[in-house]
């Protein structure tokens, strides 16, 4: 809770308290209960006055604060104190709790953003100059050392490396470069040295449109407009209105009418007429569906994405750490001259000093205790894989491209994943298949989307063609797009939100930096809480903290139910407000019984509010 949240918090406690002991001395001096009345109000009610001045001042006759501040000071011309003061109250602790999930600021992402290059190594007459990004001009040539990020976009022209595009992509397999292959900024320089040629200034770069997506990205979301306020916008006008008729008409139109009876009447015409059910029952049953969805692993942080939940449309997903695991594990081990479990032991044994995915799935998978004296003459051949002399024997670990080399006849896998072939003294000895696992929860998550009514389920990854058509026909997917780039996903969650209804909502589920962007454009993003960046998460919405893609259907479930009960606290609410006014404004209805009416409909509607703490994923 920040600053502000928490002083508006201490001020509704001491307004309270304030207001009991005013009531209870009661049978006491009446100028010191007043007093106590009057200060309570002013604490709890001076910022609400304020504002309903300001937006008089702009124009915004008939906002809520209007409403609120009108009826409340009414109540103390009549001298209903008490019920001046707990009104405003009760509407306080509903604003309190509407604004509570969305304090925070969204434009922190950026900070936790750890891919802004914070130099470049440029050559300046054979000497190396270490520079600003922003100063590097199109075609000079830059060095990127092992470790160090990629700060501009460019082409190798000297060297060969791996890459870890983890951040641009969500892949954490590594991705190979050599002389005259593009590099983007934002990865980081694995082990070779590359001289690189700019091709890009630093605000046109990769890495620079990305931090500027996550920044701006969440201004083009349109935030839906307060109930209260588009409720007020119509309903003020129209009791403030037929408040000043009872005032000022009658005792001009009827014979022997007295204007205070009538100002007296117009006032608690006013009094009756906030709409204490709606102030209460409205955020608290928002919020209760929220505290449901929380305790199912669902956090969300607003209840305005809470009610977006309820008319989704479109979902859209990654693929890597959100469909998948995104953990890299051996799938298989195919032998051809020796026994797999051998196969596995010299592969783990010839990658057993890497730190790559490959080598860290192939020391899982072996999971034994590795004698390293056993292995001598390590060579990393870049973009290829590794050759080594283990116990003996000459062994190569690594892709086609390795095998070819060193003239290894050998037998192409065709299965999906990342294939490395094994050869011992250059015979082929076989396969192993490293691949991501689709989670057993993507299947029903898939299943209850559509039985939630969603009309297009897509899956949006920076992983390879084969790889991602594989897992889309496997999960039954609508449509999928492959090899992207976060501006790329940005492009296409741009394109699917043009071509959904007018009230339908595009959702979007990623757990990684590269997604912070589209989380933050899409109408709801959804975040995987467990696995998560930690600016995919301040980027989303939702964050879905067991990581279960399922959640988010049980979220949109909860969502409806929602809306169902506030739905129905609106209407009945506003039948009998409508009802008790019109009895108050003839006269029938007595300022107390008027407001035993109004509590009795707001306790009513409370009960209402709390059945959504029972509803289930």
């Amino acid at each position: 809770m920040d600053k502000k949240m928490y002083m508006k918090l201490v001020r509704i406690i001491v307004s309270f308290f304030l207001v009991i002991i005013a009531i209870l001395l009661n049978v006491g001096n009446e100028l010191v209960n007043n007093i106590l009345y009057i200060i309570s109000y002013i604490i709890v009610a001076y910022d609400v006055i304020f504002k309903a001045i300001r937006n008089m001042g702009r124009g915004k006759l008939f906002d809520e604060n209007f409403l609120m501040s009108l009826a409340t000071i009414g109540a103390f011309f009549i001298g209903e104190f008490t019920e001046a003061v707990f009104v405003m109250l009760f509407y306080q602790v509903g604003e309190l709790f509407q604004n509570y999930a969305v304090d925070k600021s969204r434009k922190s992402v950026a900070k936790l953003m750890d891919i802004r290059p914070d130099y470049a190594n440029v050559y300046h007459d054979d000497e190396i100059v270490k520079v600003d990004p922003d100063e590097v001009n199109i075609d000079e040539i830059i060095l990127i050392k092992p470790g160090e990020k990629v700060p501009l976009d460019g082409i190798v022209v000297e060297g060969e490396s791996s890459l870890n595009t983890l951040a641009l992509t969500g892949e954490s397999m590594p991705r190979y470069v050599k002389v005259n292959d593009e590099v983007l900024s934002g990865c980081v320089n694995n082990d070779g040295i590359l001289k690189v040629k700019v091709k890009k200034e630093f605000g046109e770069s990769t890495v620079s449109k990305i931090l500027d997506l996550v920044e701006n990205a969440s201004s083009r979301k349109a935030k839906s407009e307060h109930f209260i306020s588009k409720f007020a916008k119509y309903y003020t006008p129209i009791v403030v209105f037929i408040a000043l008729f009872l005032a000022f008409v009658p005792p001009l139109v009827i014979r022997d009418a007295i204007f205070s009876d009538w100002l007296y009447r117009a006032l608690s015409f006013l009094v009756v007429s906030c709409p204490c059910a709606l102030v209460i029952s409205i955020p608290l049953s928002f919020f209760g569906g929220i505290g449901a969805a929380s305790r199912i692993g669902v956090l969300v942080k607003g209840s305005n994405y809470l009610e977006a939940l309820a008319d989704t449309e479109v979902i859209v997903c990654d693929k890597t750490g959100t469909l998948t695991e995104g953990v890299f594990k051996v799938q298989k081990v195919l032998a051809t001259s020796c026994s797999e479990e051998e196969l596995l032991k010299y592969a783990t044994m010839a990658e057993n000093f890497s730190n790559h995915p490959i080598s860290l799935s192939l020391k899982e998978a072996y999971g034994k205790d590795i004698d390293e004296k056993l292995v001598t003459e390590i060579k990393e051949i870049s973009g290829k894989g590794v050759y080594a002399k283990v116990n003996g024997k000459d062994i190569l670990v690594g892709n086609e491209k390795l095998m070819r080399e060193y003239k290894v006849k050998f037998k192409k896998n065709e299965d999906i994943g990342t294939i490395v072939y094994v050869a011992i003294d250059g015979e082929f000895a076989g396969s192993i298949v490293i691949a991501d696992k689709i989670k057993d929860d993507a299947y029903q998550a898939i299943k209850l989307f559509k039985e939630n009514d969603v009309k297009k389920i897509v899956m949006l990854t920076g992983d390879l063609e084969r790889i991602s058509k594989d897992v889309a026909l496997e999960l039954k997917i609508d449509e999928y797009h492959a090899e992207l780039l976060p501006q790329d996903k940005v492009r296409m969650v741009e394109d699917l939100m043009k071509g959904k209804s007018t009230h339908g909502k595009l959702v979007f589920v990623g757990d990684g930096i590269n997604d912070a962007p589209v989380l933050a454009l899409a109408d709801i993003g959804v975040a995987m809480g467990g696995l998560g960046s930690d600016a995919a998460i301040e980027a989303a919405d939702v964050v879905i903290m067991t990581d279960e893609p399922s959640k988010i259907a049980n979220a949109i479930k909860i969502s409806k139910k929602t809306m169902t009960i506030v739905r129905e606290n609106i209407v009945f609410a506003i039948a009998i407000k409508i009802l008790v006014l019109v009895l108050s404004a003839i006269g029938v209805a007595s300022m107390w019984a008027a407001v035993f009416a109004d509590v009795g409909v707001s306790v009513l509607a409370i009960l209402n509010a709390l059945r959504i703490l029972r509803v289930k994923g």
